[in-house]
């Protein structure tokens, strides 16, 4: 949903203006289901919700049972909610029944009876054509990256009746990323410790174990520069944050990886850094989950492209395959071992490519790696 099909949607919810079908459809669950919430909130009184509301798995629905819901009249209100999750997985004579229903709203106008239509999210979500076409029908997508500090403020002031500081704001994103069930989950608890002070930098470290410098975020840059000195100083703390295991790692250094081998395939072929950049940005909005803020991810690739080429990126994924087997099919080495040698294969042999004769040196604050780092 756009922010500005948003506003609208709030601002008819205020009004009371319903349509009588809703289809809620689009990857992200959690913003589906606050969408949800926030219409039944509006729609149906507390005190007669137990006969006005109705949420029933579609897959446990027949015609017969379509048909009663959504011909039943309201009990003691002016309106009742029907909501039938994962729509899609309706019988053949539900769904006809439930066309019949949409034929006969088209026909005749607004109803007493609102029928909210939620499909199954996930990547491989698709949109049902009909109902994307219904005037109810709302997408969510996941928030972009650069709106998720935003929301990060409105949760904690509207929802939590807190406020959190920017330094707060910008570390609790960078530990839990784009994931806003997880981030409502983090400001629940961050609101109860703090109190009634502001959530501040602290309270954020306190809760999650985050530190700045030393999140999931500042790993893979280190390993994205080829630092292995400074990835192997956080690895064992990035491992206690919530949410963090070597598997998980394993999974977003491959992503990290296997985009920066795309990057170094398009700088082999003569395309500008700004082409390179702007690739990057496609190829996130494209597959999303890169376990952090889109853009310090983009930033990460573009700024250490210069330190890969062909053969090193084939020899990282080489061991990232190798670490994967070893993380399910060995334990005799903890993760942190596993990841260790990771590390150490993934950083070995940095040169600047757009220098091939400098040493290979590069820095990170005032640490830095040669070139000889041994795997061993």
């Amino acid at each position: 949903m756009s922010l500005s099909d948003e506003k609208a949607f709030k601002k008819a919810l205020k009004a009371k203006a319903f349509s009588p079908v809703y289809y809620f459809y689009g990857e992200d669950e959690y913003l589906k289901g606050e969408a949800v919430h926030e219409l039944i909130e509006s729609a149906v009184e507390r005190a007669t919700r137990d006969f006005n509301l109705d949420v029933r798995g579609a897959s446990d629905l027949d015609a017969e049972s379509i048909s009663s819901l959504l011909g039943t009249p309201p009990m003691m209100a002016d309106r009742r909610v029907v909501v039938i999750r994962e729509v899609a997985n309706l019988k053949k004579d539900a769904r006809a029944a439930l066309d019949r229903h949409l034929e006969r709203v088209a026909a005749n106008g607004a109803t007493d009876v609102i029928a909210v239509l939620v499909a199954q999210g996930g990547e491989k979500a698709k949109a049902d054509k009909v109902l994307e076409r219904l005037s109810g029908a709302n997408e969510f997508a996941p928030l972009l990256a650069g709106r998720v500090p935003k929301w990060i403020a409105h949760y904690a002031r509207e929802k939590m009746r807190a406020a959190i500081s920017p330094e707060a704001t910008e570390l609790l994103h960078r530990a839990v990323g784009n994931d806003l069930a997880a981030l409502a989950a983090e400001l629940d608890k961050l609101a109860s410790y703090a109190g009634d002070a502001e959530i501040d930098e602290a309270a954020v470290v306190a809760i999650t174990g985050t530190r700045r410098d030393e999140t999931f975020g500042d790993l893979l840059d280190c390993i994205a520069s080829r630092e292995a000195p400074a990835a192997l100083s956080m690895l064992s703390h990035v491992l206690t944050l919530p949410k963090v295991s070597g598997v998980s790692v394993v999974m977003a250094l491959t992503t990290q990886t296997l985009a920066i081998s795309y990057g170094v395939g398009l700088r082999d072929e003569g395309a500008s850094s700004g082409r390179i950049d702007s690739a990057f940005w496609e190829l996130i909005q494209t597959i999303r989950n890169v376990w952090r803020p889109w853009g310090e991810a983009r930033a990460a690739w573009s700024k250490s492209l210069s330190l890969w080429d062909a053969a090193s990126a084939d020899a990282g994924l080489e061991a990232l395959l190798r670490a994967d087997i070893a993380l399910k099919e060995t334990r005799l080495s903890s993760d942190e071992q596993i990841l260790s040698t990771l590390i150490l294969a993934i950083c070995s042999n940095v040169r600047s490519i757009e220098n091939p004769g400098a040493p290979g040196r590069t820095r990170r604050g005032a640490r830095a790696i040669p070139a000889g780092v041994s795997a061993d």
